[in-house]
């Protein structure tokens, strides 16, 4: 499916596309639309990021600890909440972290993840992570982190023998020769396991909304060209459809979070035990 250009995107590169294909050429890169080198994809990923900030200063200055607001109490449900799915109760679940360490990481991510999602919900947006080089970018960012968080808590030559199942006696080791490259390639599918899984998920919901909107309209045309009243009889039902696919592709931008933020929990966990 040919990637949506918003009017945002047309605008960005009204203004910056002249300097960005400069830059592009200096560092020998051809764009594959010279006349939008800067593509959609990149334009919303930074107005995800520019939503997070504003939002995160806006809700900073309204904090209250005796009057919570809305807005509070639903941040405070993204990090813990009763039914313990919040990004600081999978951290403590799964990489046993009580002082919150891994929490500006993964919970950046999570909330980009979580605003990417949700940005298609809007007319003039499209969702980032339909995309698939911008799950691969998270991917990358949390295979790199929680392989850090390994070699920090272990030190580099602990953290790869425990890709080998850290070995102690003759036939450990023996072992271990063959165990090391299957637990290499088995770490690194996780960046295709992460990215595949967001990406396809995100990009069906919007390509589900599409396919049955446009199978819709078809009837509803006909319908108008041979009465009104039949045309306006036959557009209920695709006036209602939408309301639908907004309430599921909301679920599916929720649980795709909650995966993305589930999973890097355990793959700390796993990285940082002491025992394999």
């Amino acid at each position: 499916m040919e990637e949506h250009v918003s009017w945002l995107t047309h605008f960005v590169n009204h203004y910056l596309g002249g300097a960005a294909l400069a830059l592009l050429h200096a560092l020998h890169i051809q764009p594959s639309h010279p006349d939008l080198p800067i593509p959609e994809h990149v334009v919303m990923s930074l107005m995800v990021l520019v939503i997070g900030a504003v939002g995160s200063l806006w809700l900073r200055s309204r904090l209250s600890v005796d009057n919570p607001g809305g807005a509070q109490q639903i941040a405070e449900m993204l990090f813990t909440n009763p039914l313990g799915f919040g990004i600081r109760d999978l951290l403590e679940e799964n990489a046993h972290d009580k002082k919150g360490k891994y929490m500006a990481m993964v919970g950046s991510v999570s909330v980009f993840i979580l605003i990417a999602n949700l940005l298609s919900l809007f007319p003039a947006f499209s969702a980032p992570t339909a995309e698939k080089t911008v799950p691969l970018g998270c991917a990358i960012v949390v295979f790199l982190y929680f392989n850090w968080q390994g070699i920090k808590h272990h030190s580099v030559g602990y953290y790869l023998l425990t890709f080998a199942g850290s070995p102690r006696k003759l036939g450990d080791w023996l072992l271990g020769i063959l165990l090391f490259p299957v637990e290499l390639i088995s770490t690194s599918a996780r960046i295709l396991s992460l990215t595949v899984r967001l990406w396809a998920n995100i990009f069906a919901s919007d390509l589900l909304y599409v396919i049955f909107l446009g199978l819709l309209i078809g009837p509803v045309t006909w319908g108008w060209t041979k009465s009104p009243v039949l045309g306006v009889l036959m557009g209920i039902f695709p006036a209602i459809i939408p309301v639908a696919f907004i309430g599921l592709h909301i679920f599916v931008a929720i649980i795709q979070t909650y995966v993305f933020t589930l999973l890097p929990s355990i793959y700390i966990g796993i990285a940082t035990a002491d025992e394999h």
